[in-house]
């Protein structure tokens, strides 16, 4: 209980204006969290800049730090930097429901918004989707590009024969890929 209370916003005692608030959050927050299969450990700071209305409590986190995880490729643990802004409204209403993912109606005796789950979304979010470790960063992004937008090359074929279609077809400047030469014998066939 006493790691969900500090959290907590007491919305209830802010007067119009804007506020600041930081929130540590370290390996044991990822530990409360049953669903949590990414993320284990981490050491992060969220600044929540509070702008209290009339109508309406907005709310803009900004967390920085880095998190633990698992890379992808070779399993191995490593740091992976993390700083994003999302934001959060809280508007007053009859009664406590969530409007979209980033609006809430609050009831204007609510006392209190809890932000935990909130930070530990925003953190999932900002994960990247391929997680891999430094080490392999550079060696991933020629692989992953390997072949794309290059023409294939079949040996045997004769680069004479190449020129010969292209002339017909008017395509001197451009060359044509050897695999649509196969096509076109196939097709000369019949």
């Amino acid at each position: 209980m006493k790691f969900w209370r500090a959290f907590d916003i007491e919305v209830i005692k802010f007067l119009e204006g804007i506020h600041e608030l930081d929130f540590e959050i370290g390996d044991s927050f990822f530990q409360h969290f049953e669903d949590n299969e990414l993320v284990k450990k981490g050491k992060l700071t969220a600044r929540v800049i509070m702008k209290v209305g009339a109508n309406v409590i907005e709310m803009d986190f900004h967390i920085a730090g880095k998190v633990t995880l698992t890379c992808d490729r070779s399993l191995e643990a490593y740091d992976q930097p993390l700083e994003f802004h999302e934001k959060m409204i809280y508007k007053y209403g009859a009664e406590e429901k969530e409007i979209d993912e980033n609006v809430i109606m609050i009831t204007r005796d609510t006392p209190k918004v809890n932000v935990a789950q909130l930070i530990y979304e925003f953190i999932l979010l900002a994960l990247p989707l391929k997680k891999i470790h430094p080490d392999y960063r550079n060696e991933m992004d020629e692989e992953d590009y390997e072949g794309e937008g290059i023409y294939a090359y079949i040996d045997g074929q004769d680069s004479d024969n190449q020129n010969d279609d292209s002339d017909s077809e008017g395509n001197n400047n451009e060359a044509v890929d050897p695999r649509w030469d196969l096509l076109k014998k196939l097709k000369n066939k019949e």
